[in-house]
C-alpha cells in the first residue's frame, strides 16, 4: 500500500470525541468531496464519494452518531484514469439533506434565498480541537501525502480558489506551519514540502503511527545524503592533494634541472626528495614520513620555499 492510503487507513479509525469535533469533520469531508443535486421542491440530495472503502464506513458511521441518518453507502467504478472503485455514501431530502447542509455551514441563506457557500464556515472551527476535525476531514476527502522515500510532499486538492484560500488559512492557523497554493488547470493544490511542517501536519491530522514511518524514513535519508556529501568531500580533498602535489613536483623538476637538487638547503632537499618518492602523499603523510615527523604547516612552509625558489630560475 502507498503511504498516502497507509494514513487515510490511520486516520479513517479515529472517531471524535465531542460532538463539536464530529460535525467539523464531516463538514471538512463534505466541502471538499460533496457535491449537491437538486431533488425537486427546492430539495436536496448530496453525494459524496471516495476511493476509500475504510474512509466511506468511517463518515457513514460519523453521520450516523451525529445526525442518527444512515446514508446510503453506494460501489460504482472509480475514476475513469484509475483501476479500483468509488464509495459513494447518498443522503436524500428525506434523510434531513437540507438539516445537513445547513448545519455543516455549506447552505447558506442571504436576503431569504438560499445559496452555497464556497469556503469553510468559520462557526464551525472556532476551537483547536475542531480545526483539527476539520482539517482531518478535509485530508480524507482530498489530500495525498508522497512517500518520503520519494520526495516530502503533502497537498490538498481544491476546487475553487476561495476553497484553496479557506484551507491555506486552516493549516496556516496552527503554529509554524506556512501552507502554499498552486494553481492546476482548474483547481487549486494546497501543500508543504518541508519534512518537520509535515510531521506537524500528521500530528495534528492524528496519523502518530505515520509519523513514526515517516520520522524513520527521514532519519535514513538525512545518515545516506551525509555519508555522500563526506564521500564527495573526501573525493574533493583528494583532487585537492594530487593538484598540489603535481604542482610540487613540476617546481622540484625545474630546480633539478636548472640547477641540481643539492642547490637546495638541506631541509628543503629533504623535503624534495620525499616528495619524488612519494608522489601521491598528503602533506600530512609526508610530515608523519619526516625524522622526526613535523607539523603539516611546517610542510607547507617549506614547499612554498621551494616554489619561490623555481620561479626564481
Amino acid at each position: 500500500m502507498s503511504f498516502s492510503l497507509d494514513t487515510k487507513n490511520e486516520l479513517a479509525r479515529i472517531e471524535p470525541e465531542k460532538k463539536c469535533c464530529i460535525l467539523a469533520e464531516i463538514a471538512g469531508f463534505i466541502r471538499m468531496c460533496g457535491s449537491i443535486r437538486l431533488a425537486g421542491g427546492g430539495k436536496f440530495h448530496i453525494i459524496m464519494t471516495t476511493e476509500n472503502p475504510a474512509v466511506a464506513r468511517h463518515y457513514k458511521k460519523l453521520i450516523k452518531d451525529y445526525f442518527d441518518i444512515d446514508a446510503v453507502l453506494e460501489v460504482g467504478q472509480g475514476n475513469s484514469l484509475k483501476k479500483g472503485r468509488a464509495y459513494n455514501l447518498a443522503i436524500g431530502p428525506e434523510d434531513l439533506s437540507e438539516q445537513i447542509l445547513r448545519e455543516t455551514g455549506i447552505l447558506m441563506v442571504k436576503e431569504g434565498m438560499n445559496y452555497i457557500s464556497d469556503g469553510i464556515y468559520e462557526g464551525l472551527i472556532k476551537t483547536k480541537c475542531c480545526r483539527k476535525a476539520c482539517l482531518r476531514g478535509i485530508f480524507l476527502a482530498a489530500g495525498t501525502i508522497t512517500d518520503p522515500e520519494k520526495a516530502y510532499h503533502i497537498e490538498f486538492n481544491c476546487s475553487s480558489e476561495i476553497l484553496a484560500g479557506d484551507v491555506k488559512r486552516l493549516i496556516n492557523s496552527f503554529v509554524d506551519l506556512h501552507a502554499k497554493v498552486s494553481v492546476r488547470k482548474k483547481n487549486y493544490a494546497v501543500y508543504v514540502k518541508e519534512a518537520e511542517q509535515i510531521m506537524d501536519i500528521l500530528a495534528i491530522l492524528g496519523a502518530h503511527s505515520q509519523i513514526f514511518a515517516f520520522e524513520d524514513v527521514r532519519i535514513t535519508k538525512e545518515i545516506r545524503n551525509k555519508a555522500n556529501r563526506i564521500n564527495n568531500c573526501d573525493n574533493a580533498n583528494i583532487d585537492k592533494a594530487v593538484k598540489a602535489a603535481e604542482k610540487q613536483i613540476v617546481w622540484i623538476r625545474r630546480i633539478e634541472e636548472k640547477k641540481g637538487l643539492r642547490f637546495l638547503p638541506d631541509k628543503l632537499y629533504e623535503v624534495a626528495v620525499l616528495r619524488l618518492d612519494h608522489p601521491e602523499a598528503t602533506l600530512q603523510e609526508l610530515a608523519d614520513m619526516m625524522d622526526p615527523p613535523m607539523k603539516k604547516s611546517g610542510i607547507n612552509n617549506r614547499f612554498r620555499k621551494i616554489e619561490e625558489m623555481a620561479n626564481k630560475l
